[in-house]
C-alpha cells in the first residue's frame, strides 16, 4: 500500500473519485435514517459490490447502527490511500452519527474503472490497516 494521501495533496482526479465514494458511501448509511436505498448501477460499482449491497443486508447494519449510533449524520474524509499494485484507492471517512461515542470507519475501494470494488465499515483506528 501506498503512503497516506490528504486532501490538499489529491489530484484533480483523485479529488472527483473521492467525491463519488462520499456520494456512494453516504447513500448507504443514509438508508439507516430513510429505509429508502437507491441500488448501485454498473457505472457505480462492480457486480460483486452491487450483489452484496441489497436492502436485506443494508437494513441488518442499519438495526445494528441505528440502536448503537443514533441517527447518522455524515461522512468525514480522512485520507486516501492508494494501492499501486491493484490499481485501487482507498478513501477512508469518519461515520458521524447522533450519539458522540460512535466510532465507526467507512472505507470505500474505487477501482482504475472508478467503481467501488469494496465498501465496509469497521470500528475507528487512526492507523490504516
Amino acid at each position: 500500500m501506498g503512503k497516506s494521501v490528504l486532501q490538499t495533496e489529491m489530484s484533480t482526479a483523485e479529488e472527483a473519485q473521492k467525491n463519488k465514494a462520499y456520494e456512494l458511501g453516504k447513500r448507504i448509511l443514509t438508508t439507516c435514517n430513510n429505509a429508502k436505498f437507491k441500488p448501485f448501477t454498473q457505472s457505480e460499482a462492480t457486480d460483486k459490490v452491487i450483489a452484496k449491497s441489497t436492502p436485506e443486508n443494508i437494513k441488518q447494519i442499519c438495526v445494528k447502527y441505528n440502536l448503537k449510533y443514533g441517527l447518522f449524520k455524515d461522512l468525514q474524509f480522512v485520507e486516501m490511500i492508494p494501492n499501486k499494485t491493484d490499481k485501487t484507492n482507498v478513501f477512508r471517512f469518519k461515520a458521524l452519527f447522533e450519539y458522540a461515542k460512535a466510532n465507526k470507519e467507512l472505507r470505500v475501494t474505487m477501482n482504475s474503472e472508478n467503481k467501488a470494488s469494496a465498501i465496509t465499515t469497521k470500528d475507528w483506528k487512526d492507523i490504516f490497516e
